[in-house]
């Protein structure tokens, strides 16, 4: 492996990470309380979060159809 091949898998590996923190991040503002960060990042795994995302996305199509505010 190049060592231009193990900058540009590094580069990938930091984008992945910056994904999941993202993910996390937002699945915590969008659960309010009903599940924080640290616990999304230590005990809830990709499946889980998937599943939590799922959730999220159902719920907020329901508010858009009902026109109840999301905030």
């Amino acid at each position: 492996m190049s060592n231009s091949d193990i900058i540009e898998y590094v580069k990938s590996l930091e984008n992945m990470q910056k994904d999941i923190k993202d993910e996390i991040f937002r699945i915590s503002w969008y659960m309010r309380g009903g599940v924080n960060s640290q616990d999304l990042f230590h005990i809830y795994g990709y499946e889980d979060r998937q599943i939590i995302n799922q959730i999220i996305k159902e719920n907020i199509e329901t508010t858009k159809k009902t026109q109840m505010p999301i905030l």
